[in-house]
């Protein structure tokens, strides 16, 4: 896991301790559990995380209904980041994997 403080790539950046996500300089309001998915797959940049991965981080090991809630906090936080949902810059599905952020350009 990368120790850097924030993700940042094309234009969106996420500001983990600040709970802070700028979309080309607009602030993005999110949900405590958007919030927390992005920053999940944000920290992980670059590699896949397994539906079952990101449920247990974000909801705990109690957590039940499949994939079910997760997809529709997947398809909010598209809404609000990416600027066409079907052709998305940031947050990629991996199908019947998990899901994928682009890499950070921090990172290098």
């Amino acid at each position: 896991i990368d120790n850097l403080e924030s993700y940042e790539r094309d234009g969106l950046i996420v500001e983990y301790d600040r709970h802070l996500v700028l979309l080309n300089g607009k602030e993005v309001h999110l949900t405590k559990n958007e919030f927390k998915i992005l920053t999940l797959l944000c920290r992980y940049s670059g590699r896949v995380l397994t539906y079952d991965f990101i449920i247990k981080s974000v909801w705990g090991n109690g957590a039940s209904g499949g994939n079910g809630i997760l997809r529709v906090n997947i398809t909010n936080l598209r809404k609000k980041i990416e600027q066409n949902s079907n052709s998305p810059l940031y947050l990629f599905t991996e199908n019947g994997v998990g899901y994928r952020m682009a890499e950070n350009q921090k990172c290098g």
